[in-house]
């Protein structure tokens, strides 16, 4: 490229489109519009965003935040050239995690970078946030749009998201009441959601499969089809278990990187280990083909995968039947893994 010095030179000639930028704004506006709530106040174009707690319902409050991403899981995403999901997945690696210490999530904001921006790629990928946002019943009150030349490859982009929730004060989860013979039961997966895609990606390449490839683990869809099947959200469902078994509902364990091993022991006490029978589930096909094909040893893939539970509950014994029931009724699979017990070895026993 062969540039003179005494051309006017403009930010578009250098790679940022400022009014592509302002055309993806115009477009999200109405999506971020339909996911107000109480407490929502601004709409989006202000510098910052304003939520008033206190319409939201709450009396003494306590803010829970969390961010996350979506992993290398963009670049199946990316790949496939499907784009309506992957805002799905954003807000539930966010939203999912406040769950865990019962909180309700109020609003949500999104971080979009890419080296030169598609509005009408942008523009589905936060129609997918939107949608998270729906499910989740919190506000998509603002973001950020980056337009950054050289920074990443034509077509590629970046997420992250960021999640404010609330709980009151004395509703804060884990309870300390936890003690052997708690139930633990296992909210069903929608498949891999957000975690373990290096790896997944690795098998793939390994078995000489194409994401385009038919799907030697589903009949009739791609594998990209399989893998791109959005990150379950579990809010509205465990919110109401709460509020409806305020001392049953003990704990909840988001499991994502590092499975259950890894995040069970975040929500338990020192002295109290949770005993899983491995069979009180079937692995998804996906995850047996996975764990399979990539001759996964057992240690590696029970810390990599969900393999097939996407939330854990820890319960009072004598709650357990209600909260399967009400979960159930309201669209959860539901697993009764095992139970809690004095810990005399490792953290998580999975037999």
């Amino acid at each position: 490229m062969t540039i003179n010095k005494n051309e006017a030179t403009s930010y578009k000639q250098a790679g940022v489109d400022i009014d592509a930028g302002n055309e993806l704004v115009k477009r999200i506006k109405p999506l971020a519009k339909a996911t107000r709530r109480l407490g929502s106040m601004d709409e989006l174009g202000g510098f910052g965003a304003l939520f008033d707690v206190k319409k939201a319902g709450y009396i003494d409050p306590l803010l829970v935040s969390s961010t996350d991403g979506v992993g290398t899981k963009l670049k199946i995403a990316q790949a496939a050239g499907k784009h309506d999901t992957i805002g799905i997945d954003l807000v539930a690696m966010c939203v999912n995690d406040l769950i865990v210490q019962g909180a309700e999530p109020l609003f949500f904001l999104d971080y979009f970078a890419t080296g030169k921006l598609s509005v009408d790629v942008a523009e589905q990928v936060i129609k997918g946030i939107a949608e998270g946002c729906r499910q989740a019943g919190c506000a998509l009150i603002g973001g950020e749009t980056a337009e950054m030349p050289s920074m990443y490859a034509d077509g590629e982009y970046d997420l992250a998201g960021f999640t404010v929730g609330a709980v009151e004060r004395d509703n804060v989860l884990p309870l300390k009441t936890l003690k052997a013979g708690d139930v633990l039961l296992g909210l069903a997966s929608s498949g891999v959601h957000s975690n373990g895609f290096s790896l997944v990606r690795y098998i793939l390449d390994k078995n000489n499969l194409k994401f385009d490839s038919p799907a030697p683990f589903a009949s009739g869809k791609t594998v990209a089809d399989v893998l791109l099947t959005p990150t379950r959200i579990y809010v509205k469902n465990c919110i109401a278990s709460i509020r409806a078994f305020p001392q049953g509902i003990k704990a909840f364990a988001h499991i994502t990187g590092g499975g259950l091993p890894e995040n069970l022991p975040r929500v338990l006490p020192d002295s109290l280990s949770a005993k899983i029978d491995r069979n009180s589930w079937e692995l998804p096909p996906v995850f047996a083909w996975l764990k399979e094909a990539g001759n996964v040893p057992e240690h590696d893939f029970l810390r990599t995968f969900n393999c097939g539970i996407g939330m854990v509950v820890v319960v009072e014994k004598e709650s357990a039947d209600a909260v399967t029931a009400l979960l159930t009724k309201a669209g959860e699979t539901i697993y009764r893994l095992g139970t809690l017990e004095l810990r005399t070895g490792e953290a998580v026993e999975i037999l």
